[in-house]
């Protein structure tokens, strides 16, 4: 199982970028996929999840208005799409995905995800 995440790069703030997560060696068409950051000396933290079906999602407040998560279950896909983007955005953005095992986990939290992509870095110049 790989999640395999793109679409990182250098822009300027106010920029918009779209992160990509292509899944395989399974379908993910069933489990919560999310998106994380990691800053240098910060820990990983939540930016947005969406439910198997797409129904249902939810943002951190840093993003909440700017990021829009959305999944494409054919292509058993993620995307992530940044608007407006500040410097503090800055970060490794990396895609997970829920396991099989239903958890009772929210979905903000990182336990509830068992599977990591390498992350894609996002960088926000001012």
């Amino acid at each position: 199982v790989q999640l395999q995440a793109s679409g990182g790069g250098l822009v300027r703030a106010g920029d918009s970028l779209r992160l990509s997560c292509a899944a395989s060696g399974r379908s993910f068409s069933d489990q919560y996929m999310a998106w994380f950051r990691q800053s240098p000396g910060k820990e990983r933290e939540f930016v947005a999840s969406i439910s198997w079906g797409g129904g249902s999602t939810l943002y951190a407040d840093s993003v909440k208005g700017r990021f829009t998560i959305s999944r494409d279950n054919a292509k058993n896909t993620v995307y992530l799409q940044m608007d407006s983007l500040k410097p503090e955005d800055t970060a490794v953005y990396y895609c997970a995905a829920d396991g099989l095992v239903p958890d009772g986990l929210a979905p903000n939290l990182i336990p509830k995800y068992d599977y990591w992509g390498q992350g894609t870095q996002v960088t926000v110049s001012s």
